[in-house]
């Protein structure tokens, strides 16, 4: 026969507690089977502590979970072989909602700082009646001589405590379930809850006779414990079929807060949103959220990972969490151990940190944009990819060396081997007698080639600004920060190294101009253009055919101006249609131009076709240097094929 112990209605501090529960304790119903996990995991860790303090003898049992499903019942339950609670202890844990347990439990066994209690049992426990028209609790307090209880409660204040049967320590929390609720009673549903809130909770959580959490947590581990494959399968395991992170963090520290984590740099896509993180937010590793966009800086959110700190208040506003004290040191930490893992990487393995550059690269960047500190920190290692590569590798000398396996040649300095990537300081001072504070730069490696080389065959060292943040972004905060350094793109107005020094030129008797007039006067005739500035100047190099007959030059400034319009109106670039015609007078080919044109018989009153045929070719030598500089649209395109068959066929009728 059943005793009833007591009767009686359930302690609130608000009348109705209990629909407001229902309705808005938790926007998720899912999280009820987190809280209860949660509390069983809480129920273990006490029974260590009470076995550390000497309060139990024998044994411990290995800590397990069970989660049973009875479908006929339409009941679901979480079982532990934790502390247990005495009839006394439901009346003040379980009856007095918001009462923690777990504050008065710490106080009291602080034996072992590692030993965390996750939660309270409080408003969580109250959460299962979201999903529950009934909640049972049988316990057994590990106490000696202690009696079982049975708790039942409805959903209403009352409640009913009886005796119970349960004969080992511990709790079993039984829920029948609403009808409305009823997918709680599937599975997989109960599967993936666990493996999304409870994978890495340092109890065995079994399904029947299945474990279903990971139960390992790496990021508790110490870094001297895990290889580089053990932090790879966490990652693989976190974000299935994605590449392999390029590098990772390990974040370990308990003063003056308590952090831990593992945070992986992955490879940057091109969709890739940066403004969305996906880094996983854990608390004594329950899962919280897989956002956690206050605590980790802006410019670090494209990383993934976890971050577990019982130090970060769950229950705020996003606006107090970002203003939050606590909140803005972890936030600072992070920082500061990611620009830590870089400058240790730059210095030990500058080979691995060249491969990883290219990705790695626009956290640095957006960094030192958004935070002074970092800046400072990561300054000498912002590197750029340089057509140093091409110029020193034949430079650097090498010795004959005795080695085991015999006489071996290698480079005389081991530091200066040349990986093609450079900082803007050595640039600076490598460069300074010959560039004067001027930093030559290429945006795009496919349609700046040709300037490129130019400045190569003249010994002039060009960087690599390439990736989408350093146009709009980087080259303008470099400007700032180097206030005495002029930054020019290639294809800028050239450098006067590039051009050879202004000879008195010998003028024609016949038309009384000299070559770069008459050159001038051909593309200002044939382009018949006002917006083309046509320039003649002649290139400099060892291979004049070599270089380009013409290129297409924008000034800086307009450039700049144009982009930054662009940028604000959230517009493509258009290319500006005022820009400068430059044609190498030095060109074969342009000096046989000149030398057609003045064989050209006019007939009548129209042009000849040697002229005409001029007028085609100077068309064709800027349609060549514009394409370089934009791609066609589909009507520009179809009319430079057009204009290409025609100069080609008058070509081919001469031969």
């Amino acid at each position: 026969m059943t005793t009833v112990l007591e009767q009686g209605n359930i302690t609130i501090h608000t009348e109705n507690i209990f629909p407001i529960i229902k309705k808005s304790l938790y926007t998720d119903h899912e999280i009820f089977l987190r809280e209860l996990i949660s509390n069983s995991v809480d129920a273990i860790s006490k029974l260590k502590m009470v076995s550390y303090a000497g309060e139990i003898d024998g044994e411990l049992p290995e800590p397990q979970i069970e989660i049973k499903i009875d479908k006929e019942k339409q009941t679901l339950s979480v079982s532990d072989n934790g502390i247990g609670l005495t009839a006394e202890e439901v009346k003040k844990y379980i009856n007095q909602v918001a009462f923690s347990s777990a504050e008065e439990f710490v106080e009291k066994y602080q034996k072992d700082p590692n030993q965390q209690i996750i939660g309270h049992f409080g408003l969580g426990f109250y959460s299962t009646f979201m999903v529950a028209k009934q909640v049972e609790i049988d316990t057994l307090s590990h106490r000696s001589s202690s009696q079982a209880v049975h708790w039942s409660c409805d959903g209403s204040p009352a409640f009913e405590l009886t005796d119970s049967s349960r004969t080992e320590p511990g709790t079993t929390i039984t829920l029948t379930m609403m009808e409305e609720e009823t997918e709680y009673l599937e599975e997989e549903r109960i599967k993936q809850l666990v493996k999304t809130y409870c994978d890495f909770m340092p109890v065995t959580i079994k399904l029947g006779e299945e474990q279903v959490n990971q139960q390992k947590a790496p990021w508790k581990e110490s870094a001297q414990n895990l290889s580089d494959e053990d932090y790879l399968e966490f990652y693989r395991y976190l974000y299935p079929f994605q590449e392999d992170p390029l590098l990772w963090v390990h974040l370990n520290t308990d003063y003056p807060f308590v952090l831990n984590g593992i945070l992986y740099f992955p490879p940057i896509k091109p969709d890739v949103d940066v403004n969305k993180g996906q880094i996983k937010l854990y608390c004594n590793q329950v899962f919280v959220s897989d956002r956690c966009d206050e605590i980790i800086p802006e410019f670090l959110r494209p990383l993934r990972g976890v971050i577990d700190s019982t130090d970060i208040p769950l229950n705020v506003s996003r606006s107090a969490l970002t203003n939050n004290r606590t909140v803005r040191r972890i936030t600072d930490f992070i920082s500061k151990k990611i620009g830590d893992r870089l400058k240790a990487m730059y210095g030990e393995n500058r080979s691995e940190y060249v491969r990883c550059w290219e990705d790695v690269g626009t956290f640095v960047k957006f960094g030192s944009l958004k935070d002074e500190k970092f800046k400072k920190q990561v300054e000498d290692i912002i590197i750029f990819k340089s057509t140093l590569e091409d110029k020193k590798s034949e430079e650097t000398p090498k010795v004959e060396v005795q080695t085991e396996e015999g006489d071996a040649w290698q480079d005389a300095d081991p530091s200066s081997s040349n990986d093609g990537y450079t900082t803007l300081k050595d640039y600076l001072e490598r460069n300074k007698e010959k560039n004067e504070n001027r930093v030559f730069y290429c945006t795009d490696t496919g349609s700046q080639a040709t300037y490129v080389e130019l400045y190569k065959n003249q010994g002039l060292e060009v960087l690599f600004m390439d990736s989408f943040i350093d146009t709009n972004y980087f080259i303008p905060f470099l400007e700032r920060e180097y206030t005495d350094v002029k930054f020019l793109r290639v294809d800028s107005d050239l450098d006067q190294t590039l051009i050879e020094e202004e000879k008195s030129e010998i003028v024609d008797p016949k038309t009384n101009k000299t070559r770069s007039e008459l050159v001038k006067e051909l593309f200002e005739k044939a382009l018949n253009n006002k917006s083309i500035t046509i320039q003649t100047k002649s290139l400099k190099s060892d291979d004049l055919q070599g270089t380009p007959p013409a290129m297409v030059i924008v000034p800086e400034e307009m450039r700049r101006i144009q982009e930054m319009t662009a940028l604000l109106q959230q517009k493509s670039v258009d290319f500006p249609d005022m820009h400068t015609l430059l044609v190498n007078v030095a060109h074969p080919m342009v000096q046989n131009l000149v030398n057609l044109s003045q064989g050209a018989i006019v007939e009548g009153e129209g042009i000849s076709k040697t002229g005409e045929l001029v007028n085609q070719m100077c068309q064709h030598i800027y349609d060549l240097a514009l394409i370089s500089q934009k791609p066609f649209d589909a009507n520009n395109m179809k009319a430079f094929i057009e204009r290409s068959n025609t100069l080609l066929t008058q070509v081919t009728e001469r031969l």
